[in-house]
């Protein structure tokens, strides 16, 4: 088990790090808000930076030919925005626009990846918090397709 930490400032998926960790990283965090329904970033284009939200909400979004831009997932206060920073070749696998009035702290990727080569303890700590978030929202969206495709009614139930 990892040790918990963060220390008073820490929200979210930042609690999850030491506090030296945590330190070290607000010190490349720079505050931003945006408004409601608001375009952060495309599908497909440069993962230049990550946020880590502290108020409102942003919707992830995949483009479907026809239709448009079609809601995945919902991140609120708390979590992380984006991964894709962290993998090459670095794109944005989904798009991503603000449902409500949003507060967060805006890194940037490049300076992070900096940092966390030269503490590979705080690096590791913050690879572990991005597969974590990685994890939580494969099961989501597992459990959204066994909603959406699974078999319907009880197990060794059949109509004829």
């Amino acid at each position: 088990m990892r040790p918990s930490g963060g220390g008073p400032g820490a929200v979210g998926v930042l609690a999850q790090l030491l506090p030296e960790h945590l330190a070290k990283l607000m010190v490349l965090a720079r505050e931003m808000g945006l408004p409601a329904d608001k375009r952060i970033f495309e599908e497909g284009a440069e993962a230049d930076r990550f946020w880590i939200i502290r108020s409102g909400t942003v919707v992830l979004d995949i483009h479907v030919p026809g239709r448009g831009p079609v809601v995945v997932e919902t991140v609120g206060a708390g979590g992380l925005l984006g991964w894709s920073w962290l993998c090459p070749p670095r794109q944005w696998h989904l798009g991503a626009r603000s449902r409500h009035p949003l507060q967060a702290w805006e890194f940037d990727a490049g300076a992070v990846r900096e940092l966390c080569t030269a503490d590979t303890d705080l690096g590791l700590a913050l690879v572990t918090l991005v597969a974590e978030t990685i994890g939580d929202r494969l099961r989501a969206t597992r459990t959204r397709l066994l909603d959406l495709y699974g078999p319907q009614g009880s197990p060794g139930s059949r109509s004829v």
